[in-house]
C-alpha cells in the first residue's frame, strides 16, 4: 500500500487550510503529521485531521473539522469514503 500514501515531498508543502492561517503558531503554522499507517494527515496547531482516500488528502477545513475531536487511535482505518 506504499503507493497509496503520501510522499515525503508532498507532505513538506502541504498545510492545514486553516490553521495556515494562524498568527499566533510560529512562522510556519499547518504543518501536518502523516499517521495511522499513512492513512491520516494531523495537524497539531487545528487539531484537525484529515483522511488519505485512494492516496488523495482530503484536505477540505469541514472534513477535518469533522475528525477534530477523535483521538489519532480511534481514527478508521482505512477512513471510510465520504
Amino acid at each position: 500500500m506504499a503507493d497509496k500514501t503520501v510522499s515525503p515531498d508532498l507532505l513538506e508543502i502541504l498545510r492545514c487550510p486553516e490553521a495556515v492561517h494562524f498568527t499566533d503558531k510560529g512562522d510556519d503554522p499547518g504543518r501536518l503529521e502523516l499517521v495511522r499507517d499513512g492513512n491520516w494527515l494531523v495537524c497539531e496547531d487545528s487539531g484537525n485531521k484529515y483522511p488519505i482516500r485512494s492516496g488523495i488528502p482530503v484536505m477540505l477545513i469541514d472534513e477535518g473539522q469533522k475528525w477534530r475531536d477523535t483521538a489519532v487511535d480511534d481514527l478508521p482505518v482505512p477512513p471510510p469514503e465520504a
